[in-house]
Order: C-alpha cells, then structure tokens, then sequence
C-alpha cells in the first residue's frame, strides 16, 4: 500500500465523510462527493452559505473518512483552504464535468454560489480490517509532521510474555525488550493495560 493508492481508493469509493467541529465545539459530518483528486492534492465543491464553508473557512480542520467493502479504511487528516480566486472556476468546472449530476443541484449560474477548497497537507492513515493480522499504515500528503501513535514495550519489559498472551493480532515479538509490530498492531491497549511491570506505554 501507498499513497496513491489510498487516494484512488478512495476516489473509487467515491462519497466520503468528511468531519469539521462547528464554533461550539460540535463535532459535525457529511458526505462528500464533488471531489477531484490531483497526484499531490484534491480539490472539492460545497456551497458559500453552507455551516460546511463556514467551518472550514473559521477552522479549516477537517478529517475525511473511507469505507471499502474490503474492509479497508483510510481516514485522511488535514486543513482544508479556499482555492485562490483566479483558479476558481478552473476548478469548479473539472468537478462539474467529472460529477454530472451537480448540473442537477446547481444548474446554470447558480453553480457561483460553489466555491473550491483544497487539501494539500495531510497525514493519511490506511487501516485493513480484512486481513489477518490487520494492516495499518500512515503517509504523508505534501509536507505535515505525523504525530507518533499507538504502544511501545520499553527497557522495563521482564520477558514475561503476558503481552503476547493478551494481544488479539499476536502482534507481540520476543526480545529484550518484546517489539510491538506497529503495522498490525489494533491499538487496542490490552497489552497495556495487563503488563504486571508496566513497561508498555502509549504514545
């Protein structure tokens, strides 16, 4: 898996939910699907009097989510921004021939109340449910800093082997210390919550 096969899956899947917070502090979702999809960002359509716009034009935070029918998400989180004015209409009118049915919601000139916003940094997270072990991974759109998640087992392992025992993907290696394999690792914490020494730490 990479990152562009993350994007092209899911662009295959075509609506996704996309996640903002609104001033209150309320987590808010919908779907999405007037997006076009460049090699290093992706572009989409919403409406200037939407909550949507207004959260993204105050915040510009936003996780998206998609579901494939093989088990697989990708979760990409970034900071959407307006696209600038001059390029506007170049590409609200990719989105418009590449998705038909907005000439349905937005005929003729009422599609000017649209504006484009784009994603270019983002940490993409791709996590397989269908196969066993599981398999996660995360890359990088554009230039972002990935914040270091899951558990690690540190020098304050005994060998003891209640890790493994607990672990639901067997993802537990022998070692001084054990080693956690990150990428079929759930995060579900059981290997943390039941180390008797606590040497397993989350990040």
């Amino acid at each position: 898996m990479d990152l562009v096969t993350c994007l092209k899956k899911m662009e295959l899947v075509g609506v996704l939910a996309f996640a903002t917070v609104d001033s209150e502090g309320a987590p808010q979702i919908r779907n999405i699907s007037a997006i076009h999809y460049e090699p290093d960002a992706f572009y989409f359509f919403t409406a200037r009097g939407k909550n949507f716009c207004k959260e993204l034009m105050e915040d510009g935070r936003v996780q998206i989510l998609a579901y494939t029918k093989y088990k697989e998400m990708i979760r990409l989180s970034g900071k959407a921004y307006a696209v600038v004015e001059n390029e506007q209409k170049k590409w609200m009118d990719i989105i418009f021939e590449e998705q038909p049915y907005l000439a349905n919601v937005y005929p003729g000139d009422t599609r000017e109340i649209g504006i484009i916003f784009c994603i270019d940094k983002a940490e993409v997270e791709y996590f397989n449910l269908g196969v066993n072990p599981i398999f996660r991974e995360t890359y990088i759109l554009g230039n972002v800093n990935v914040k270091e998640k899951g558990y690690y087992i540190t020098e304050s392992c005994i060998g003891c082997g209640t890790c493994i025992k607990h672990c639901p993907q067997k993802c537990i290696e022998k070692g001084t210390p054990f080693v956690i394999r990150q990428e079929h690792c759930l995060h579900c914490g059981n290997c943390y919550e039941n180390c008797p020494v606590k040497a397993v730490v989350r990040k």
